[in-house]
Formats: structure tokens, C-alpha cells, sequence
């Protein structure tokens, strides 16, 4: 399986391949379709490639070009979990739960400066709705087999929050982080800590050896049961 990376220092866009194509793990920031498009093409990859999008959870940083992507390439299809579409529909992340730590408090006013702390982003329109795939328990199946990968549900980053594991990888979205201002593997904003939690053993227990996160760089998935039990001292600031 060949693994890329079209996003940048700043949000992974994880892209990897399948008999019929690629599928694309999320976008990324809204106005960064170009950029994207550029890494992909660097790889000799273009849209028509990309049969896939497999959203992990709807935040600005992750469907933020979705809606605009969806208007250019008319044949991709959209695998996601039906609760990501009040958020989709919105255009603006939800801001429950809060901060995991002190210092990632404090890189929110880094973000605000950047023009990303209203954490908005292009809503998804009702003309696509016949190209998104939701994940139920009638459909999982099927589209795990488009995905040839298993669909994980790994809510507490976000209520939504879905991760994908195909063969000894897992794309897990926000469900871990690596790297600065995150502690522990812990990403940045949580809602629910008791659920992140769990959705760390649901990780450690799919039997994936390296977890390749939104955020930062592919980590050996050890390092999640390592520091499992710093999850339950996490207390939450808004």
C-alpha cells in the first residue's frame, strides 16, 4: 500500500492507494485545495485518482475545502459518519469539551492570530448529498470493503470522530496527536475525556503497529498504551 502525505506542516492529508485509485484521509484547512492539489500532482497522482474521501470528523482543519472539492471533481464520494453533518451544514465547529492542557490553551491565541480561531469553513451543500456514503451498522461492511480497511468508531476529540485502519496503519484524525502543544499523544481540544480515553483502548486493541495522525508524525502505536493512563488526568480549561 502506498502512503503520501498532500497536506503540510500543519495538517497531515493522508492519501493511500486501492486497486481502483486513492482514497483521501479528510482535506484540510479551507483555501488549501490548490496546495493539496499541487503535493498530489508532485506524486503523479491528479483528482480523478482520488475515488474516496474518508472524513474523520468534521472541524475546520479537516473538511475545510470539502464542499469546494466536491464541486470540482464530480465523481468523488464522501465516506462519513452522520453525525458530522450538523457541523457540515453549519460551517463552524462545535465548541464543546475544551483545552487537554495549559500550553494548548495558550496555542489558541496563536490560532485566533492566525485567523482560525472562529474555526470556520465553507458549508456542505444539499446538491452533494447524493455522493456521501454514511457509516451505519447496515453499511460498514460495504464500505469498509471500498475502503479495504476497517471503519473504528473513536469519539471524545469530537462526538463524530471516526479513524480508519487498513492493514498494520491506523488514520486516526484527532483521535491522537504527535508534537507541540500536545502532551502525551493528547490532542489539543477535547469534549469528552471519559470517550477519548476509551477510544485510545478501542486503538490499542485493533491490532495496528503505527498510528499516522492529522497532526504530526506517524507514531508506533506502543507509545498510545504508554501513556493510556495520562489520558484519565486530563482535566479540561475553556
Amino acid at each position: 500500500m502506498k502512503i503520501i502525505n498532500a497536506g503540510d506542516r500543519i495538517m497531515n492529508t493522508w492519501v493511500y492507494s486501492i486497486p481502483e485509485g486513492f482514497v483521501m484521509v479528510d482535506t484540510g484547512y479551507p483555501n488549501k485545495l490548490s496546495n493539496v492539489e499541487k503535493r498530489l500532482a508532485s506524486h503523479g497522482i491528479s483528482w480523478p485518482d482520488v475515488k474516496y474521501v474518508f472524513v474523520t470528523h468534521a472541524h475546520d482543519d479537516h473538511v475545510g475545502f470539502l464542499n469546494e472539492l466536491l464541486g470540482r471533481c464530480p465523481d468523488i464520494k464522501v465516506i462519513l459518519n452522520p453525525a458530522s453533518m450538523t457541523v457540515l451544514r453549519r460551517g463552524q465547529n462545535s465548541f464543546e469539551g475544551g483545552y487537554s492542557t495549559l500550553g494548548a490553551y495558550l496555542f489558541s491565541g496563536v490560532l485566533a492570530l492566525w485567523g482560525k480561531g472562529k474555526h470556520l469553513f465553507p458549508p456542505l451543500e444539499e446538491r452533494f448529498d447524493d455522493r456521501l456514503l454514511f457509516i451505519t451498522d447496515e453499511s460498514r461492511r460495504a464500505l469498509e470493503g471500498l475502503l479495504r480497511g476497517r471503519i473504528l468508531f473513536t469519539p471524545g476529540h469530537t462526538g463524530d470522530s471516526v479513524s480508519l485502519q487498513v492493514g498494520n496503519v491506523v488514520f486516526c484524525g484527532d483521535a491522537a496527536m504527535e508534537g507541540y502543544p500536545s502532551s502525551h499523544h493528547v490532542t489539543i481540544w477535547v469534549e469528552n475525556v471519559a470517550q477519548f480515553g476509551r477510544s485510545w483502548d478501542t486503538l490499542c486493541e485493533g491490532g495496528a503497529e503505527t498510528v499516522y495522525p492529522a497532526h504530526g508524525k506517524p507514531f508506533d502505536m506502543g507509545e498510545l498504551a504508554e501513556c493510556r493512563s495520562f489520558v484519565d488526568s486530563v482535566k479540561l480549561r475553556s
